[in-house]
């Protein structure tokens, strides 16, 4: 339930942003540039977004935390410098303008956004590492409590702009999650800092065998980051695709409040994979009675937002709380509605991928992602190219055929490690 409201909480956050900047000037074109940015803050932190899988299953001892630790920091200094060459003018003007054929207004607006989120990716692989550690050492709650004050962090930051500064949209909402997440990191490491004094107090040395390396790392963190990184390259490549669709800039401003309603939903699930890592047990004892909590969770997460997505709450969603216009808010509808099965696809996703990570079988995850991805851009280069549909229809329809394309893939891995466990 903590790792749940955990990713809940962080679900708020989107919706909530999408509201200030729907009630702030130029909405449309705020709410596409907000989506664009954060697409490609996206894309950029993908290599760390598995850092807490990796925490959570690698740090056992004083030498597996600072080998690990060392790694983490490596990673966010790579990544940092890529947002820093992203954000070189020229080379941001080839990608959204040449490339993506982005308006020149949403282009301005989204180069000045990621500016402001130069130190979200970083905070994120911070954050995610100091996490991994509380859920090893059974201190969800924790997590939590440090997801409590990035919320508290973000509104402050999004309601304090939207009330005495003059601001673009898209610019609040990049400022509000780069103080959230910034914030997060600091309170994940000072609340950590007890559990680790006693790591490194234990001064005995782990057999050689044992003993994490950088090699061991790379071999069982590698398929991970290519895991999250073709994962979250959706994000940048749908906007690419949208950019090129019927009602392009329509597609991409309903985007981004769509993609927060779902995530709500998603969110329930997402927190999964690392309770089956932390729950399932070397001998996968733990499967069967995960299995039913995975039914019951995902069952329970499509009606709910079924329940906004088919019946009139969906009015009220749509235009008061997101503020979109009556024609968004009618855009907005039937992609919704196309996209109501993602969130029991991302338990099953997040069931799947524990059970994989436990059996050191993350190579098939990579291939699973890399299977999704590739699902992805085959619909929507037919949709749009040949059947000339409308881009936010075509993304939801892509991202459902998509999913369930690498959850079929994994099946047939989880038999293989079942299968080596008995009275399973």
């Amino acid at each position: 339930m903590p790792l749940a409201a955990t990713w809940l909480m962080m679900a708020v956050e989107g919706p909530f942003i999408a509201a200030i900047i729907a009630r702030l000037a130029e909405p449309k074109y705020n709410l596409a540039a907000y989506w664009v940015a954060y697409a490609f803050a996206l894309i950029i932190e993908a290599p760390v977004i598995m850092m807490l899988s990796a925490a959570t299953a690698l740090v056992k001892d004083k030498q597996s935390f600072l080998k690990l630790r060392s790694f983490t920091y490596l990673l966010n200094g790579i990544i940092t410098v890529v947002m820093l060459i992203i954000l070189i003018p020229p080379v941001f003007d080839a990608i959204t303008q040449k490339l993506m054929s982005l308006p020149e207004n949403i282009a301005r607006l989204t180069h000045h956004a990621l500016i402001i989120l130069l130190p979200w990716p970083g905070a994120i692989g911070y954050r995610r590492f100091y996490q991994g550690i509380l859920i090893r050492n059974n201190l969800t709650r924790r997590v939590a409590y440090g997801t409590v004050i990035r919320l508290l962090a973000m509104s402050s930051c999004a309601l304090i702009l939207y009330h005495f500064f003059e601001v673009h949209g898209a610019y609040v909402g990049a400022a509000a999650l780069t103080a959230g997440v910034s914030i997060e990191a600091i309170m994940s490491r000072l609340m950590v800092h007890k559990t680790l004094q006693k790591i490194c107090a234990d001064q005995s040395i782990p057999q050689a065998e044992n003993m994490l390396n950088y090699r061991k790392i790379r071999s069982f963190y590698t398929p991970l980051a290519l895991t999250s990184l073709i994962g979250l390259a959706v994000h940048p490549l749908v906007t690419f695709f949208l950019g090129q669709s019927r009602f392009p800039v329509e597609s991409l401003a309903v985007m981004s409040v769509i993609h927060s309603l779902v995530f709500i939903f998603r969110s329930l699930g997402l927190s999964f994979m690392e309770v089956v890592v932390a729950l399932i047990g070397e001998d996968l004892k733990g499967y069967l009675p995960l299995r039913r909590f995975a039914i019951m969770l995902g069952s329970g997460v499509v009606c709910g937002l079924g329940v906004i997505a088919f019946t009139p709450l969906s009015e009220w969603w749509f235009e008061v709380v997101s503020g979109l216009s009556t024609d968004l808010a009618d855009f907005a509808l039937t992609p919704t509605r196309i996209l109501v099965l993602m969130p029991a696809l991302s338990v099953l996703l997040s069931f799947q991928r524990g059970i994989l990570v436990m059996g050191r079988k993350t190579t098939a995850v990579s291939i699973a992602t890399g299977i999704e991805v590739s699902a992805i851009i085959i619909i929507l280069s037919i949709a749009i190219y040949y059947l000339n549909a409308i881009g936010a229809i075509a993304a939801a329809a892509a991202f459902v055929l998509g999913r369930l394309s690498s959850n079929t893939y994994m099946f047939h891995h989880i038999r293989k490690v079942l299968s080596q466990i008995k009275n399973v």
